[in-house]
Order: structure tokens, then C-alpha cells, then sequence
């Protein structure tokens, strides 16, 4: 499975310090590598938001999955993202 970010992801990545970014994208490459990604993943109560997400330490990343694809929809700190 390989993973993408809409622009407003990329934007929110791109906000949060170097050594957080790099440890997103490691997260990413782990997840999308193992047989079944979304067994690491959680449904999110509020569909609005997105279908399903990871957590990474502090942070979450809010994505949608499309056939064979990961579609990260926003990434940031627990107590931001989902405002």
C-alpha cells in the first residue's frame, strides 16, 4: 500500500519541527510496508474528519483509503487536530 498527502497535509507537515517530520514519514514507510497497514490504524468516531488514523507519538495523522492507497488528509499535535 503506498500513502499520499493532499496539499493541506503536505502544509501542516511541512509546519512541524525537522525531527518530528522525519519521524511521521519513517511511521509512514513502517506502516505502508507491513502486510496489513490499517491494523495499526483507528477508526475515527466523526467521518468529517477522515475515515481512519495513526497515531505517531503526540501527533495523528487523519487519512482515507482509496483501493490500494493511503490518503493523508491532515497531520498535527493530538490536542490540535481534531479542532
Amino acid at each position: 500500500m503506498k500513502y499520499f498527502f493532499k496539499p493541506a497535509a503536505l502544509k501542516d507537515l511541512k509546519k512541524l519541527p525537522r525531527i518530528v517530520q522525519r519521524r511521521i514519514i519513517t511511521k509512514f514507510d513502517f506502516y505502508t510496508a507491513a502486510i496489513d497497514p490499517l491494523k495499526f490504524s483507528e477508526e475515527l468516531k466523526d467521518p468529517r474528519l477522515g475515515e481512519r488514523r495513526f497515531h505517531i507519538g503526540d501527533y495523528r495523522a487523519l487519512f482515507d483509503v482509496e483501493r490500494d492507497r493511503i490518503i493523508i488528509l491532515k497531520v498535527g499535535h493530538r490536542k490540535d487536530i481534531y479542532k
